[in-house]
Order: structure tokens, then sequence, then C-alpha cells
């Protein structure tokens, strides 16, 4: 049985009313290997960075990098150190990436699109 057979008996229990309508979405997302809302697991872990308060030597990049990507804070610091000596581009990364992501406690308001503490 393949996926468009699959994607036909969805079909099928969505237009008989067994399934709603957030349940056929929800389904079908997960036999095409997507996230419901069209998101792969690279944009869910992107809006998931955060900049770390307590692993931190200057702005918490690198620790927030760690439990992100499983590599050790100390390896970050380490990366970015290197990058510094081509020609700058680390240095440039980590001042973007500390001006981008926001503080571990906070998140987007939903309503409104703005940080909120938490």
């Amino acid at each position: 049985m393949g996926i468009t057979d699959d994607l036909e008996r969805l079909a099928a229990l969505h237009r008989s009313g067994a399934l709603s309508d957030a349940e056929f979405a929800s389904a079908k997302a997960r036999a095409l290997g997507s996230s419901p809302h069209g998101a792969d697991g690279l944009v869910d872990g992107l809006h998931a960075l955060r900049r770390s308060r307590s692993d931190r030597w200057l702005g918490g990049v690198c620790g927030g990098l760690a439990p992100a990507t499983g590599l050790p804070s100390w390896l970050w610091r380490l990366i970015f150190v290197v990058l510094v000596g081509c020609g700058g581009t680390g240095l440039i990364a980590y001042v973007l990436l500390w001006i981008v992501l926001p503080k571990e406690d906070e998140s987007l308001d939903p309503g409104t699109g703005t940080l909120r503490s938490t």
C-alpha cells in the first residue's frame, strides 16, 4: 500500500465525517512526513533557538546553540573563534545571532508578534 492509497483512505474518511478538518490535516501531514502547519523540523528548530541565560560568556549565543544542535557550548565557542580568524565572519555571525535571537525566557506573543517575557 502506497502513500496515494493512504491519502485516498484519509480523504474518504474525511468526506464521510469520520475525521474532522483538524484531524484530517494532522493525519495527512503525518502521512506526508511533515508537520500539520507545513513547517519542517528545521524551521521548528530555528524558532526554538534562544540565547542562554545560564551558559554564557558574552551574549549567551553559544550556550543557546548547544542544546539546539547537540554540540557542546565550548565547541561552538571554538568554532566562532576559528571563524574570527577567517576574515572576521565569526564575529559578524556572533553579533548577528546576539541581535536576532531572543533570550531564553522570552517568546513571541502570538497575537501581536512582539517579544514578551515569561
